[in-house]
């Protein structure tokens, strides 16, 4: 029997404002589209933040045995500055300050996104669409949602009619927004907006002549709005209705609120069953910004080289910081936590590297069952990866009271203590084993040395030289470990 037959998942839906049991459109199967990465600077830090969040229900779902179509886009062209619908294209204007070309942007930058992804052990999506490879796709949508009456045309641009729509839908359902509210705290247009309301939104620009970036279509010259590419290749890809859409709580509008507008309006249903959003991050304490120098970008944490860090960290070590918070939580990045985080991490990697030396015995004084259990109750939770954390660190205090001698496994708890362990450190929380390189061996080869120096200083009573070594090597992280089957050492 599948996983996901015994496994009852629940998962805050941002739509409802609760946690619903998880029931897939299709049994087995489920299509989820996540918001990517408008590609004319380096990812940031809330970009990982949210996609290693993604990424970790992505690997839960495969593991629990769904099939999963997992849908992430590259934002290429259309998203103007200030998510408005004037001014100037974000790639576009960042080619012309750098005199290249917009794809020329897009490619230096999805392929740092992609390289900042890869470091960080992110299974990569099944699809990952372009809005540019889409154009015709969209301009269809319009085409719909005009025949419907919920869109109109001027000078060349399309905007979607949102006090229209509003008559038989609620604009602003998810984010619990009251247009009504809306029109009254807003400023009469000043003469010069081609919108009908303040409200509407564009689903097709009329390029300007210094603008780079143009196809054409039926009304202009021009390119699409921001909000467009996500329902026509959500829709695409997962159909006119599927079951998850996520992306940070940034985007819930007006970017969400949007697409569930158009595609509403040209499917004639609401595309979503769940929508899920990810927390912000802070610095500090304080809001990350770089006008005022409080913020840290993904790589500076691989070279040191921020005045917020103390030491450069291995990208394993910021992954498991990072999933210490659950996604719906406020995560804040300090060097202190970090540095706690790494404490952490190594002691886990140590237990786990433990386990092929355990020894199974007659009786188990653990009870494996209830413990792995525990361990899927909290991802059922909502992805709550920190409990999860929190189980693992149980089994990691299990299996050094094995190695010391204070506890026991029979050879079949021992194998399913085992196998889970692996299961949710390396597969489901996606973390990968730092402590093994090329250089371990001789690490190894070196302590072993010391420790026999140890040993026969300890023979002679020589107890000034046989703490000397101790000590020295804990200094350096490595702690020796003395139990009745010899002396042990873990790096830390």
């Amino acid at each position: 029997m599948e996983l996901y037959k015994q496994q009852q998942l629940k998962l805050y839906n941002s739509l409802s404002n609760k946690k619903e049991d998880f029931k897939p459109l299709i049994e087995g199967f489920i299509g989820m589209y996540v918001c990517g990465p408008t590609v004319y600077s380096n990812v940031h830090l809330g970009n990982v933040r949210t996609f290693m969040s993604f990424d970790l229900i992505y690997r839960y779902f495969k593991h629990l045995g769904y099939k999963v179509r997992y849908v992430r886009n590259i934002t290429d062209v259309g998203h103007l500055e200030n998510d408005a619908d004037t001014g100037e294209d974000r790639i576009a204007k960042k080619a012309r300050l750098e005199q290249i070309e917009p794809m020329e942007v897009v490619q230096r930058y999805t392929v740092d996104f992609h390289n900042v992804l890869n470091k960080f052990n992110f299974l990569p999506p099944s699809i990952e669409p372009t809005a540019t490879g889409h154009i015709i796709e969209q301009i269809e949508i319009i085409k719909v949602i005009i025949d419907k009456g919920l869109a109109y045309e001027v000078n060349g641009s399309v905007y979607f009619d949102v006090l229209k729509y509003n008559e038989k839908e609620h604009y602003g359902i998810l984010s619990r927004r009251n247009i009504e509210d809306s029109i009254h705290n807003t400023r009469e247009l000043d003469g010069q907006s081609e919108k009908k309301n303040p409200q509407d939104f564009a689903l097709w620009k009329k390029a300007q002549p210094e603008h780079i970036m143009r196809w054409l279509s039926p009304w202009s010259d021009g390119f699409p709005g921001w909000h467009l590419e996500c329902t026509a290749m959500s829709t695409k890809y997962l159909g006119k209705q599927f079951d998850i859409h996520g992306g940070g709580m940034d985007l819930k509008f007006p970017h969400h609120e949007c697409e569930i507008a158009q595609a509403n309006a040209s499917n004639q249903q609401m595309p979503v069953n769940y929508w899920m959003h990810t927390n912000m991050l802070t610095l500090n304490g304080q809001k990350m910004a770089k006008s005022t120098g409080n913020y840290i970008l993904p790589n500076d944490f691989f070279t040191g080289d921020s005045k917020h860090l103390s030491k450069v960290y291995v990208p394993p070590v910021v992954r498991f910081f990072m999933l210490q918070a659950n996604y719906r939580s406020i995560l804040d990045f300090s060097d202190d936590a970090l540095l706690a985080s790494e404490k952490g991490y190594y002691r886990l990697m140590n237990a786990v590297n433990l386990l092929d030396n355990l020894t199974a015995s007659k009786s188990s004084t653990f009870d494996v069952k209830t413990w792995k259990q525990n361990c899927y109750d909290a991802m059922n939770d909502d992805f709550n990866s920190p409990v999860l954390i929190a189980q693992l660190f149980e089994g990691v205090k299990f299996i050094n009271s094995v190695r010391d001698g204070n506890e026991s496994l029979t050879q079949e708890d021992l194998s399913a203590f085992k196998t889970t362990i692996n299961t949710f450190v390396f597969d489901v929380l996606g973390l990968e084993d730092a402590t093994v390189d090329d250089s371990s061996d001789k690490l190894s080869g070196i302590v072993e040395m010391l420790i026999e120096m140890r040993n026969e200083a300890r023979a002679n009573k020589d107890w000034t030289l046989s703490d000397k070594i101790r000590d020295k090597l804990l200094e350096r992280g490595i702690q020796l470990k003395d139990g009745k089957d010899g002396t042990t050492f873990s790096v830390n």
